[in-house]
């Protein structure tokens, strides 16, 4: 999760006709832990290095979320398949930053991570 000036970067999905936003992530590979697979995928997808786990969370499975900050290149220029293969059919990736505050008016998923982000930002 990146945090910058009271933003965070999200990932705005359209698919299927529907708009949504995710935090940027990936996948764990064969053999990795949930720390190792975020380091990797940080630093290959966004340019991004990982700080703490900040939240473990239930939703289409178990998820992991970490802060993060970012050490070198630009956020938005990940060279990942989901942005790379636009025939995926998968609908499209545009990596954003949101203000923390319109965070409970927004579709992002899991909506109860945006709102713990919310409620540390607004103490």
């Amino acid at each position: 999760m990146l945090i910058e000036n009271k933003k965070v970067g999200l990932i705005k999905r359209i698919r299927e006709g529907s708009v949504y936003y995710v935090f940027p992530g990936g996948g764990i590979e064969e053999g990795e832990t949930p720390e190792t697979g975020t380091k990797r995928e940080a630093l290959e997808e966004l340019g991004v290095k990982v700080k703490e786990c900040i939240a473990k969370v239930g939703f289409n499975g178990t998820q992991y979320f970490f802060l993060a900050e970012i050490i070198s290149g630009t956020f938005g220029t990940g060279q990942g398949e989901e942005y790379a293969d636009g025939n995926r059919g998968r609908g499209t990736y545009l990596p954003m930053w949101v203000g923390i505050e319109e965070l409970s008016s927004i579709d992002v998923k899991p909506k109860e991570v945006a709102l713990k982000v919310q409620s540390l930002f607004n103490k």
